[in-house]
């Protein structure tokens, strides 16, 4: 195809562009490079997919390495629960969510003090804080109800700014723990970091505190045991990354005064458009076939998400997640090495242009682009800026305009528009992509719904933690002694590197530990100083 032929880019865009009606988005794969078989060649993979995502929703066990069902989807729509129920816990949780949150902006639920609740510090990691922390960004604080903030990190030094900025508010601050386990070591440390600061501040947390977490974990026995303000339940048949729809991403919405409803609606309603069809009017399935076609099916291309809205800017950083966790995958669901996956970055425009769009249209092509439109520019009228132009008559040029470019100089693209970024659509964003990933998983015959890297990484920093542990033991044991990271591992029978990060990690934290030596690793020595 020419794109710089006026009647060919048209004529492309009118045959290739996807008009859902409702939810109202449009999506454009005009500036795709399919072949024109593809979607014959495809059919055996749509059909497929179609037939995984029907079982998935009937309640089918969809993550079989966990043997666990996979029911995000029931989140939205309850009455597609596979049992009675299954339908009353969703709805019971919903009910008791909007209750919550009611008591909390009515004051009828009080701080310790009696004064309303003005603020949340929402403590997770990975799932339980990413997807709250997207929707807070993005709808953030609409009825002027309650600000927020995040512990989603187990880095000192981050808790210390939240807490710096809440200081003075933090008796009328609630706190919301999630986490399924209640073992997750980064939430587990952000709450205790929390308990010490409420406590150094003459404050009763549990008083403050509300647990999101699986019912018998260690948090849920912690919480009931403490006397926490409420307890909220989550289910293993909800991944981490596909949460931000249950009590997870629900109760931090509804605190902001975000409309629930219309979220989970709105979701609800990109589901039913992408439950059947031919691919040419199923949003999610065409989004999914362009990424096949794009990475031949191996993840070969990125996916570098350009949302042209400031509300937007995490949903790149919410899809890195969503996406790569889901794909990202060694072995396919026959045992087979394939190595999947599909790389996901990106900001937000028009700043990307002032960044690495001039990669993205010189240099290497390894990427296809995902624009997000949103078609209204503000609330009320706008200031012109210049011949009659305004500020989002600027912002739609430049997305326009990037298009443009890339599509010149053979570099592939879509376009998605939404009518606004409010709660109902917001909803069906999440609902469009969280779909894609299942009907693309299915097209590759991966599990999308389970981590086993993660898993991984987690069994490596406790295996660092152990050896860190039994580091500083022995540097104790042998005050002011000279020690190298040699001597150290010979004498505990492990790796010398590990100890020697063991070593800088201590002599760089704890007043005890002194270095000397020149820049060499092996060079250097510890001694436990006091």
């Amino acid at each position: 195809m020419n794109d710089q032929d006026p009647t060919t880019s048209w004529q492309r865009y009118h045959e290739n562009l996807l008009d859902c009606g409702q939810p109202a988005f449009t999506l454009d794969i005009s500036r795709m490079r399919f072949s024109d078989d593809f979607f014959e060649t495809t059919l055996p993979l749509q059909e497929r997919a179609l037939a995984d995502m029907a079982y998935l929703e009937e309640g089918g066990i969809a993550n079989p390495d966990e043997q666990r069902q996979v029911g995000h989807y029931w989140l939205r729509d309850a009455d597609r629960a596979p049992t009675p129920e299954l339908r009353d816990q969703i709805r019971r949780d919903i009910a008791e969510v909007k209750a919550f949150a009611n008591g909390i902006h009515n004051g009828e639920i009080t701080a310790p003090n009696g004064e309303k609740f003005e603020r949340v510090l929402l403590i997770g990691i990975g799932g339980s804080a990413l997807g709250p922390q997207f929707v807070a960004e993005a709808l953030g604080n609409p009825a002027g109800k309650m600000g927020i903030h995040f512990f989603d990190n187990t880095d000192p030094d981050g808790m210390d700014q939240v807490l710096a900025a809440l200081e003075s508010q933090l008796a009328t601050t609630l706190a919301v723990v999630i986490s399924k386990s209640g073992g997750t070591a980064e939430t587990r440390n952000g709450m205790l970091e929390a308990e010490a600061a409420y406590k150094k501040a003459g404050l009763d947390f549990a008083g403050h505190a509300v647990a999101v977490t699986g019912p018998g974990s260690k948090l849920d026995k912690h919480a009931d045991g403490q006397g926490w303000l409420g307890r909220f339940p989550m289910s293993d048949w909800v991944g981490g990354r596909t949460s931000i729809m249950s009590v997870v991403g629900l109760v931090p919405a509804a605190l902001q005064g975000v409309d629930i409803t219309a979220f989970l609606a709105g979701a609800a309603a990109m589901d039913a458009h992408t439950r059947g069809g031919e691919a040419r009017s199923n949003a999610a399935m065409l989004l999914a076939l362009m990424w096949y076609s794009a990475g031949g099916g191996k993840g070969a291309k990125d996916m570098v998400v350009l949302p042209y809205k400031d509300r937007l800017v995490l949903f790149s950083k919410y899809l890195q997640q969503l996406v790569m966790e889901s794909l990202g995958k060694e072995k396919d669901l026959d045992g087979n090495t394939v190595n999947q996956g599909i790389a996901v970055y990106g900001n937000k425009g028009s700043t990307d242009q002032h960044a690495y769009v001039q990669q993205l249209r010189d240099g290497v092509n390894n990427f296809f682009a995902v624009f997000i439109e949103v078609r209204k520019a503000r609330e009320g009228a706008s200031l012109d800026v210049e011949n009659g132009a305004t500020s989002g008559d600027f912002l739609q040029g430049f997305l326009r305009g990037t298009r443009e470019a890339l599509s010149g100089n053979g570099r592939e693209s879509m376009t998605i528009s939404i009518p606004e970024v409010d709660a109902y659509n917001l909803g069906a964003l999440i609902g469009l992509f969280e779909r894609a990933v299942s009907f693309y998983a299915s097209f590759v015959n991966i599990n999308a719904y389970h981590q086993p890297g993660v898993e991984a990484g987690k069994k490596a920093a406790g295996s660092f933690l152990e050896v860190l542990a039994n580091v500083r033991k022995h540097l104790k044991a042998n005050p002011g002694e000279a020690l190298d990271a040699e001597t150290i591992a010979r004498d505990l029978t492990t790796d010398p590197e590990t100890v020697f990060h063991c070593l800088t990690h201590l002599a760089a934290n704890e007043s005890a530990v002194s270095t000397s030596g020149d820049g060499k690793p092996a060079a250097r020595t510890f001694t436990w100083v006091s």
